[in-house]
């Protein structure tokens, strides 16, 4: 579980951002199962600037809610550029946000990975996808390898957002 220091670290520059621009932000996870929804949402002025999220987790749910192709998805078990791509612009939509978030991956080995851990995460910005990108992960417990997925998201968003 994240704590308190982690969330001031990397949500405030976010939560400072979004604010002094009038500007939101929403999510859409598979990988993280939530967590960038939980440091978001935990922020103080949460309400102001963060939309919500939804947790997707196969592909029945990516394709319903966030409009994911479901031939592509099912062709690379929902884990790509292209889904999280999809994920975040749908977000978007889905919560009337300025900015999405979409991540998809693994956080424990299985066959459908080559037993290798990495995660893809877009992120969206009225419209079109400011940052894509692949986060290569070693074995470790799955929670920490989700935690390390949504720091790197975080710090790249925070970092984009600072460079405008």
């Amino acid at each position: 579980m994240p704590n308190i220091e982690i969330n001031q670290r990397l949500v405030n520059p976010v939560k400072d951002w979004m604010l002094s621009h009038n500007e939101t932000i929403a999510v859409a996870e598979s990988v993280s199962s939530g967590l960038l929804q939980l440091l978001l949402s935990s922020a103080d002025q949460a309400m102001d600037f963060y939309q919500g999220g939804i947790t997707a987790y196969n592909l029945g749910q990516k394709s319903r809610h966030l409009l994911v192709d479901p031939i592509h998805a099912l062709s690379c078990s929902c884990v790509s550029a292209k889904v999280s791509a999809e994920m975040a612009l749908n977000v978007c939509r889905l919560f009337t946000s300025n900015w999405g978030i979409g991540i998809t991956g693994y956080a424990s080995p299985v066959p459908e990975s080559g037993n290798k851990l990495f995660a893809y995460y877009a992120i969206a910005r009225n419209g079109e996808i400011i940052v894509s990108k692949k986060i290569d992960a070693d074995k470790d417990e799955p929670a920490k390898i989700q935690l390390l997925y949504v720091e790197n998201v975080l710090k790249e968003l925070a970092a984009h957002l600072l460079s405008r």
